[in-house]
């Protein structure tokens, strides 16, 4: 078995060489290599690799894999290849990421509290009229997933004054907020909610779980914000609820193809505000410290602490 961590992306090549540099600087007894600088008879022998956007083709070649470690927090693409090559996947945890998604949560759920969309069109049409202000504290922000940006994104809010409603799958028990879970705890948080956030991985179960008869749920005039990924959202559905005057506005940072289309009618809606997937962005030197500390453990070891459930998918 070959010793050689080797980084497995689609990143442009100065980026990847980028990673490298900082991991080959914080680990120098270890070997990394980019995976296209790796033959293919080696690429058979490698237990260890780093992925970022990955050609799951490419991963194929690496079939001796024992663990995988993503730059990134989502790991949705590599669930199943993961499993037919029976590896363990480590997603990126790092407090960095986790402040940059909390920053990103206020700072658009300021946007909507004080009714920027709105002022922003009265200056397309030369429109002074002042709109009556609400105080944080009087609006309820709802979060779906309290994971890690969850729990963070939760705690900015709070500190601003927002009172904050969270929901996840399973009971979670986090101070200064309200925690719902499973279908009844749903609906019951969503009844409630003026802005409604999605930070939840992609699964099986959440798949459009954001659809109309979710969106339904909530009050009218309410808005959405999806700082997760794009199959999550029912577009269609979200569509018709804002098109209806129902939704107010909706923040959306993901889609299902990105870069989104030219020719999505998304971008011609008043009613969005779209953003280039750039909610949280990994933080380079705080990352390449995180994995390269979980490289260490695995060696010393033999393994490493949290691997993701390839079944739930989180």
């Amino acid at each position: 078995m070959s010793t050689t961590i080797a980084l497995i992306s689609k990143l442009p090549v100065t980026q990847q060489k980028m990673w490298i540099q900082k991991f080959e600087a914080i680990l120098p007894n270890e070997k990394f290599a980019l995976a296209s600088d790796i033959d293919d008879d080696l690429k058979a022998g490698i237990e260890i690799a780093i992925v970022a956007d990955p050609d799951l083709e490419v991963v194929k070649f690496f079939s001796k894999l024992k663990w995988v470690h993503s730059l990134w927090a989502g790991v949705e693409n590599l669930i199943e290849i993961a499993k037919q090559q029976k590896f363990d996947i480590v997603r990126l945890i790092d407090p960095e990421l986790a402040n940059a998604m909390s920053e990103a949560v206020l700072t658009w759920v300021l946007y909507l509290h004080r009714k920027i969309p709105t002022y922003v069109t009265q200056q397309q049409h030369k429109i002074w009229q002042q709109h009556a202000y609400t105080a944080a504290s009087q609006c309820k922000v709802g979060l779906l997933g309290l994971g890690e940006l969850g729990k963070a994104s939760a705690h900015r809010l709070t500190s601003n004054g927002f009172e904050v409603l969270g929901w996840s799958q399973s009971e979670k028990i986090l101070s200064s907020i309200k925690s719902y879970h499973g279908k009844k705890g749903l609906v019951e948080m969503l009844e409630q909610c003026q802005i409604l956030i999605c930070l939840l991985p992609l699964t099986k179960s959440t798949y459009g779980l954001v659809n109309k008869n979710l969106l339904s749920h909530l009050p009218q005039g309410a808005s959405l914000i999806n700082f997760s990924r794009g199959g999550i959202v029912n577009t269609e559905d979200l569509l018709s609820e804002l098109d209806s005057k129902r939704l107010y506005h909706a923040v959306l940072d993901v889609f299902e193809q990105e870069p989104l289309p030219t020719d999505s009618k998304i971008w011609s809606n008043k009613r969005i505000s779209i953003l280039p997937h750039i909610a949280a962005a990994t933080n380079p030197e705080s990352a390449a410290q995180i994995i390269a500390n979980n490289i260490s453990n695995f060696r010393n070891k033999g393994s490493v602490d949290e691997f993701i459930d390839l079944d739930r998918g989180y």
